[in-house]
C-alpha cells in the first residue's frame, strides 16, 4: 500500500468534512447542553413528562427560571410541549436528546 502525502490526506479530509453552516449549528447545540439547569431538566425529563410546577419543586428552583429554560430547550427542539386543559406538560423531543446527554455522561464517567 502506497503511502499518502500530506496533500492527499488533507484533500482526503476536506471532502468529508461537513458544510461550515451545519458545524455551526452541531457547535450551537452543544452550546445548549452546557448550561446545568437545562442539563438538570432535560435528566429529569428522562424519567417522565412533567409540568413548569413540578419541574420548579423537583430541581429545587423557581418557576420563572425553569420556563426561561424550557423556551431554550423548546425552540431548539431538545423538548416538546403538550397542554391537558389549563396544564402545560414537557417531554424530550426525541431519542437523540437521550444519546447525546448518554454519549456525554458516560464519557465523564470513563474519566472518573
Amino acid at each position: 500500500m502506497e503511502k499518502m502525502t500530506s496533500q492527499e490526506q488533507i484533500n482526503e479530509v476536506l471532502e468529508k468534512m461537513p458544510d461550515e453552516e451545519i458545524l455551526y449549528d452541531v457547535a450551537e447545540l452543544f452550546k445548549i447542553f452546557g448550561d446545568s439547569t437545562r442539563i438538570r431538566i432535560i435528566c429529569a425529563l428522562f424519567e417522565k413528562e412533567m409540568c413548569v410546577y413540578d419541574l420548579a419543586a423537583c430541581l429545587k428552583m423557581n418557576q420563572s427560571a425553569i420556563s426561561h429554560q424550557l423556551r431554550i430547550l423548546k425552540a431548539n427542539k431538545l423538548v416538546k410541549n403538550r397542554r391537558e386543559g389549563k396544564m402545560i406538560y414537557y417531554s424530550l423531543d426525541d431519542d437523540h436528546v437521550k444519546l447525546i446527554f448518554e454519549a456525554g455522561y458516560n464519557h465523564i464517567m470513563e474519566m472518573k
